[in-house]
């Protein structure tokens, strides 16, 4: 099948790869041009597992390509795809210029009938809105006589696995009420239903719902638990203890129950923003969304908050080392990483940062430049020399079993703020350390 996929992001350009190595003939368009130069070598811009030696392997096939042209894209694919992004406006509001830009794009150059797939995350509505973009510009070209299907497939992708969950789906929502779009869309999707029925079909609508709904609840139990946590911490309770017990009831699993400095990335905070501010514009209040949204703000702060106690407010001329900045692991992705939270906190204090991530230093970089109070170490070990004490704000796997008494002999003082419970309490009361955690009352 002949597919088009308008961005080349994190959601366009895992589509696009998977999608080509199943067999499909796939175009990506990207107007910044620059972007498109070291993609089409086969070099992707940001780091997500397993993706860069499949965007190779396809290009190489010539089954993935790039393009800067529009007009090649439209007349290309039989299946468009918009995947270009959604960033909050200042009111949380999600802004549908590039969405709907892509939309008159399509009606003003589309020749032969067309499957149109929002994949943004985008408002309830939005294909109708779509919908209403590619329509006028066909009336302007009086050819309103050809079809075009507007159908909403939100993806569920998770980064750091995006590539896996991509080619192994748990679910394949298809938003439409066209017949020939359901029957398009079961065919390109066949190869990821081999062993069971992933599709499910509904009205446009709930599948744009189904998107926010998705991300809100799993921003709920985070915002939950770490609320919990909190709780436990004054009530003098062990959370670990707590997660496990409510984990085990199945009605409750033990996914995203796991305490620590809050929730961030490109998804859960601007889908929960976007979500509020949708109920707002039709008069609902959203008490549990905004609850959430500030209990997850609150939450970032609670680690520097313990920095501060611990050193009676006064942190000025200090040095902390930081193990983790990309907001989850195995991902490079920093937007509303806590970690920024505490640096910022730390930086307004007068204390210097000396920070360690496998894969967000150069994202980091980018993003704060050069500054005297932030030193980007090569290893994790590096980032200790001459710090006064460690924070963790990344559960990144090589933080799990570090070498202990190289961590008290190279820092100052032997206090470690963790942000993710990576460590036995009582383990480090032993070994000497001072060590500060989410929900758990016994420090070291």
């Amino acid at each position: 099948m002949k597919v088009s996929i308008f961005g080349t992001g994190y959601v366009g350009l895992v589509q696009g790869a998977v999608l080509a190595e199943m067999g499909n003939e796939v175009l990506c368009i990207d107007i910044d041009a620059h972007k498109l130069q070291p993609l089409s070598k086969g070099i992707v811009p940001f780091y997500e597992q397993g993706l860069e030696p499949l965007v190779q392997k396809n290009l190489s096939t010539g089954r993935l390509k790039f393009t800067t042209s529009a007009q090649d894209g439209v007349r290309h694919g039989d299946v468009i795809y918009i995947a270009v992004g959604t960033p909050p406006d200042e009111d949380g509001s999600a802004d549908l210029q590039y969405v709907l830009a892509v939309a008159r794009t399509i009606g003003e150059n589309m020749a032969t009938p067309k499957v149109v797939i929002n994949k943004s995350t985008v408002p309830v509505g939005t294909a109708d809105k779509v919908q209403e973009e590619i329509t006028a510009a066909l009336g302007i070209r009086q050819q309103t006589e050809l079809e075009c299907h507007v159908v909403s497939n939100p993806e569920f992708l998770k980064e750091g696995s995006a590539v896996h969950d991509c080619m192994s789906p748990d679910r394949i929502i298809i938003g439409t009420s066209s017949d020939y779009a359901k029957e398009v869309l079961h065919e390109l999707y066949s190869p990821f239903e081999r062993k069971h029925s992933k599709i499910m079909t509904m009205d446009t609508r709930s599948a744009e719902l189904t998107k926010y709904a998705a991300n809100c609840m799993l921003a709920t139990k985070i915002s939950f638990i770490n609320e919990i946590a909190n709780l436990a911490e004054l009530l003098g309770a062990d959370i670990e203890a707590v997660r496990k017990g409510i984990g085990s009831d199945p009605r409750i699993g033990y996914q995203f129950i796991y305490p620590g400095v809050g929730y961030g990335g490109s998804c859960f905070p601007k889908d929960v923003q976007a979500l509020i501010r949708t109920a707002d514009d039709i008069g609902f209040e959203a008490k549990v969304l905004k609850a959430v949204e500030a209990r997850n703000t609150d939450q970032k702060s609670t680690l520097y908050q313990k920095v501060l106690k611990h050193y009676l407010g006064d942190i000025a001329g200090k040095t902390f080392a930081l193990w983790g900045l990309a907001f989850k692991p195995n991902t490079d992705d920093v937007r509303e990483a806590p970690s920024r939270v505490i640096m910022e906190a730390l930086w307004a204090a007068g204390a210097k940062v000396k920070a360690y991530d496998p894969e967000a230093m150069a994202e980091i970089q980018r993003v704060y430049g050069n500054r005297p109070d932030l030193a980007l170490c090569g290893t994790k070990e590096a980032a200790l020399h001459q710090a006064d004490a460690l924070i963790i704000a990344t559960e990144w796997q090589p933080f799990r079993a570090p070498d202990f008494d190289l961590i008290k002999t190279a820092l100052t003082d032997p206090v470690i703020f963790d942000g993710r419970n990576l460590y036995e309490p009582v383990r480090m009361q032993q070994k000497g350390f001072v060590y500060y955690s989410v929900g758990r009352a016994l420090k070291g």
